[in-house]
């Protein structure tokens, strides 16, 4: 959607969800840097964001670390430029009845999702303001707008996302600075398929929704490629959600 002359960061990049957009930002014609914990991973997204044509660069990072994120940002600076869009699709995902959770599970969580959206946010989005354009897309989940069994602590860091993103919307407007959210139903990923989601899940979900699937990676990068480009403009502080239906 021309995004030509763009750098476009990417957190959570290594996979999945991440690794889609990345891959679909760089089809649209920027420049990428992936931004992952999962340093190798990162490094194959990269490679091949560059066998399309583009400047890509891998960092690896915890998005929960203040001075792992500030280190990125120089990284990315330095390697590409300032940052023109930014994608945080950073997350950890797990199943666990409330009232069973710890504080360590809790606090994990929020410091992911919500905490590492606020980090990349706050590290990235000067750049948008100095340029007097910019993109911010938060990964968020259809759980931060409707709750979820077992995701309490995900579903509360999912909604924070929203909020902060809805917050940022109206304090980065005027500067010319767009942010919204994505709140995808439930897409079949290796970060769930890792947390061991029951079939039983997947089955019913993909039953229930009136598309009689489950979401894919790409499904979500559309979304994703759709608010980062030139022809979203007026979008801004909203919650996009591809989800087949499920939630409407």
């Amino acid at each position: 959607m021309g995004l030509d002359g763009r750098h476009a960061v990417v957190t959570g990049g290594a996979s999945g969800i991440g690794r889609a957009i990345a891959l679909r930002l760089a089809r649209d014609g920027a420049d990428v840097a992936v931004l992952d914990r999962n340093a190798d991973g990162a490094e194959r997204v990269a490679g091949e964001v560059a066998a399309l044509g583009r400047r890509a660069l891998a960092v690896a990072l915890d998005v929960a670390d203040t001075a792992d994120v500030a280190r990125a940002a120089e990284r990315v600076h330095a390697g590409l430029g300032p940052a023109h869009v930014l994608v945080t699709a950073a997350g950890i995902a797990e199943f666990c009845p409330t009232v069973e959770l710890t504080d360590a599970q809790w606090e994990r969580m929020l410091a992911v999702h919500l905490g590492g959206t606020f980090k990349a946010i706050r590290a990235f989005a000067p750049d948008m303001v100095a340029a007097g354009w910019g993109r911010i897309v938060a990964i968020a989940s259809v759980a931060g707008l409707i709750g979820g069994r077992g995701l309490a602590h995900y579903a509360a860091a999912k909604a924070g996302i929203v909020a902060l993103a809805k917050s940022v919307a109206q304090e980065l407007g005027p500067s010319g600075v767009t942010a919204n959210a994505i709140a995808p139903g439930l897409v079949d990923t290796p970060l769930l398929r890792a947390a061991q989601v029951p079939q039983e899940i997947f089955r019913r979900a993909a039953e229930q929704a009136p598309i009689r699937r489950l979401g894919v990676p790409d499904d979500v990068a559309a979304a994703a490629a759709f608010l980062a480009s030139e022809e979203a403009g007026w979008f801004t502080g909203q919650v996009m959600s591809p989800n087949g239906g499920g939630h409407v």
